[in-house]
């Protein structure tokens, strides 16, 4: 810690001393006033100030980022976040990475026990919960044995790394949905330690990290591989990020709700375009958001492309802290020191890259899809949504169960959940169904899965509960559950129904989340609603409807019943939630969150150093990354690809879930084969999610969603061909077939590669397969880092080229030195052997990813450099 600037400075609150780095001395220090940074890039700057060695942070580095306030600057910072935020499907890969790297320190002759994170790092086990049972008072029960039946293996293995490495804890299943607990407990919006005092920060293994920028504290989603290079004390490496700030202004009209907003933020900034940029929100509209609104603002950071959606302190922020349990002594640290910092938000305008503003009251109920996040549909125009992306079979019009009927209805995910403005609603919502005497038609599966224990207490402390339960919207569990994939099965009658019929069926669902094949294998269209709109469609069963003018159903005596008979007042939710959302419930439900159920408790947990591992496991597999590990790097940054070829050819806007889907495991499928193979049944398949401690399940997943469309072929799903034998199989085998003939393959794709969850194994796979680079017409930020991380090369035509370049049977050479945004030669060889040379841009950012990427990945690089 070198202090170039003399910014190490006493901040006095209640007779107490704390140590700081103060913006405004290091300011004056250098003839620049920070006060007009976005308060985004205070954080960053603060950050360099107190991590400053020389080394990885130089006096330069804060100088420019400091400077930005005059003109922003392209520049590498290396920065370093106070923690990591896990959830089990990506968290559990990262650990079993943690145990092979000390498996392989041990076997080198090294000491093990330094592959130890040297940051806190928080796992909350939320992702692995399934909708099996529903509709019924036992269904959490129910659904929670399966569970822990399903995962034991993988739950044992976590409770060994708890045990086994340092700063690390793990919240056990059936508590929250991590984002949700992050911002309800673990969150602290500044830090103390040993007396200096920090802006909390945090990147975390799950895109949705970005929720707790609501709470003023700088995080985003990272791939697990990345994750685990800040557990081991490496800094991110990123170029200081260009600010755009979003001025809201108004507030939102009666009957508008923080969905609405959310989804018409994520259409306005995707079509603007802030991939890569921080999104920072500021004006006067703020004061009419509490920070769970802002909570759902921020979690679809990933929705609207942006690193993340941040939110100052102010005295919402302050309000939170204080209703969620937080103590008396942090909250007056929090208001101090953000007004001490100029961290506080303030009226003043601060310099943004670029400006957007919304006026609050001109946002009307909105739903998104059917298929992507940001394909924001009025209220008014969901029927000819549904119409305009399927064909409707107008034979079938005759049967109630027909095209357009929705078959999923749920409350899940934490970007609604943990708003209590909208749970409320959809309680009251459900009160007034129940009164009417209607109920949800019978082929709808409904759920409740909240993101935290508090929403059922104060649910239940309301009476609200019970009207949901009478409308099949039951407890299944505290997890992402439909949003993440894990809706479970629909009734039997009900599939035998869709595939007989052929029918294009829906699911609602509160989540973050649409992409095709997802939430399940037989919802071609799925639409993102405020949880008060999941429940409206649970009565009504279908999405060809105009709820803004069309009756919904008919109550008890045959009237027609319409979206004002069963909506509440604003004043209604806000009397509500004001009688029964209290400091003493967080308190409560939070005093014990590492302790678990029964069922945790009863699990064994063997302490050792060392895993030991099981060749027998089909859950948790030494992964074989290191196998071949060599300490030699190219000096001279030069890559050589010679004669690859291309095992897939994809479109636009393909997504993680398509390269490295989270749900069912197919049993045709390459996994399904090799978990038969080893006599697993296919009821027992569970999920890729729950199966990411296992190699040999995931780089057989990999590119296996049903839905993705590899141009190659002419057939749906995860299959290419072969070009020398001219042979159609899945995209596994082809590349096992060129992996035996020591042939190098490249993916080419369009626009967007990556967009969506910041899933490790889109890269892990990739890798695995033996793709050496990916050519795209444009990369997801998150995707595009963790494809560095496994040592996998990005690479962006130029020149208005695109994917149609090439028809799949191409030969190519890639050959240069790598340098940050630099280019590299692309040889091209077609099969009349004419050959073309182009140019692709180099999508490495830093000379830190450069140093990666040529050690073969970061794991690699951390252990050729241990000592």
């Amino acid at each position: 810690m070198q202090n170039s600037l003399n910014s190490k400075t006493i901040l006095n609150i209640d007779g107490k001393s704390y140590s700081y780095f103060s913006l405004s001395a290091a300011g004056k220090f250098l003839g620049i006033d920070p006060t007009k940074l976005p308060c985004s890039l205070k954080v960053l700057l603060e950050n360099l100030l107190r991590n400053e060695d020389g080394v990885s942070v130089k006096l330069n580095d804060i100088k420019i980022l400091a400077s930005c306030v005059e003109k922003h600057v392209n520049h590498e910072i290396s920065y370093k976040p106070a923690r990591v935020l896990m959830q089990d499907f990506t968290g559990v890969p990262a650990i079993v990475d943690l145990a092979s790297m000390r498996s392989y320190v041990k076997k080198i002759g090294g000491d093990p026990s330094k592959i130890n994170p040297s940051v806190p790092v928080d796992l909350v086990i939320d992702h692995s919960v399934q909708v099996d049972s529903y509709g019924n008072t036992s269904a959490f029960g129910k659904n929670v044995e399966l569970e822990v039946k399903r995962n034991l293996e993988r739950y044992e293995f976590l409770k060994w790394g708890e045990s086994s490495f340092a700063n690390f804890r793990v919240v056990p299943p059936g508590t929250g949905i991590c984002h949700q607990v992050n911002i309800e407990y673990l969150a602290q919006v500044v830090c103390n330690e040993n007396e200096i005092v920090y802006p909390d920060t945090l990147v975390g293994t799950d895109s949705h990290t970005t929720m707790v920028n609501s709470l003023s504290v700088l995080g985003w989603g990272v791939g697990g591989i990345e994750a685990e290079s800040v557990m081991l004390g490496q800094p991110i490496s990123m170029v200081i990020p260009e600010v755009v700030g979003f001025k809201l202004v108004g507030r939102l009209s009666e009957g508008v709700t923080a969905t609405d907003l959310v989804l018409t933020i994520t259409h306005i900034l995707r079509t603007k375009g802030v991939v890569g940029k921080f999104v920072e929100f500021y004006g006067s509209g703020l004061d009419c958001l509490s920070v769970a609104d802002r909570a759902t603002i921020a979690n679809m950071a990933p929705e609207y492309g942006a690193t993340c959606g941040f939110f100052p302190i102010d005295q919402k922020t302050l309000d939170y802290l204080s209703l969620t349990g937080r103590p008396e002594e942090l909250i007056k640290l929090v208001e101090v020191y953000a007004k001490e910092q100029g961290l506080w938000r303030s009226n003043d305008e601060l310099v943004f890259f670029d400006i957007l503003e919304l006026d609050l009251s001109s946002v009307k109920p909105v739903m998104a899809g059917p298929k992507r996040p940001q394909d924001k549909v009025f209220l008014s125009q969901v029927a000819e949504s549904f119409s305009t992306a399927f064909s409707v079979n107008e034979s079938k019009e005759s049967d109630k169960f027909q095209d357009g009927s929705v078959v999923i209805a749920a409350i899940t995910s934490c970007t609604n959940t943990s708003n209590p403005s909208v749970m409320i609603a959809a309680g009251l919502v459900a009160r007034s169904a129940v009164k009417l005497g209607i109920k949800s038609k019978p082929w709808v599966k409904t759920s409740l899965a909240p993101g935290s224990q508090v929403v059922t207490e104060y649910l239940e402390k309301s009476g609200l509960q019970n009207d949901l339960n009478a409308l099949g919207f039951n407890l299944v569990g505290y997890g992402c559950t439909t949003c993440i994939g894990n809706s479970g099965p629909l009734d039997e009658d009900i599939e035998d129904d869709i595939k007989s019929k052929n029918l294009t069926v829906a699911a609602v669902l509160s989540g973050n989340r649409n992409f095709e094949g997802r939430i399940h294998p037989l919802a071609k269209a799925n639409y993102l609603a405020s949880p008060p709109l999941v429940v409206v469609y649970a009565l009504a069963g279908t999405v060809r409807i105009d709820l803004t003018k069309d009756p919904i159903c008919k109550d008890k005596d045959g009237n027609d019943i319409y979206l004002k008979d069963l909506w509440p007042t604003n004043s209604e939710i806000e009397s509500c939630i004001k009688s029964v959302v209290t400091r003493k419930m967080f308190i409560q439900k939070y005093k014990d969150v590492f302790s678990g159920d029964e069922h945790w408790q009863k699990m064994k947990c063997e302490k050792s150093e060392i895993y030991n591992w099981d060749t027998k496991s089909t859950y948790i597999q030494n992964p074989p990354y290191f196998d071949d590990l060599s300490t030699e790097g190219d000096e001279n940054n030069v890559v050589n690809i010679k004669d690859a070829r291309i095992l897939a050819m994809f479109g636009d806007s393909v997504t993680t879930d398509h390269i490295s889907p989270a749900g069912n495991i197919a049993s045709s499928s390459p996994a399904g084969i090799y978990l038969k193979g080893l006599g697993i049944e296919p009821r027992d398949f569970n999920s890729y999610g729950s199966r990411r401690g296992n190699h040999n399940v995931m780089m057989r997943g990999t590119f296996a969603n049903i839905r993705i469309r590899n141009e190659m072929v002419s057939i749906e799903g995860g299959y290419t061909k072969h070009i020398p034998s001219q042979e159609t199989m899945s995209i596994f085998d082809a590349a096992m077939h060129y992996k035996k003939e020591a042939v190098p393959l490249v993916v080419i794709a369009g626009k967007e590669y990556g967009t969506g969850s910041s899933r490790d194994w889109a890269a892990k796979g990739t890798a695995l397969l033996g793709i050496k680079a990916v050519i795209a017409e444009s990369f997801e930020r998150i995707h595009r880092s963790n494809l560095i991380g496994m040592g996998v090369l990005p690479l962006m035509f130029q020149d208005r080229m695109t994917r149609k370049l090439f028809d799949g049977s191409e030969i190519i050479n890639l050959k240069g030195r790598i340098v940050p945004d630099g280019n590299l030669e692309c040889v091209i060889t077609r099969k009349d052997n004419s050959k073309q040379s182009i140019q692709l841009k180099c999508c490495v950012q830093t000379a830190t990813e450069m140093k990666y990427l040529i050690s073969g990945g970061v794991l690699n690089y951390i252990l050729t450099h241990f000592s």
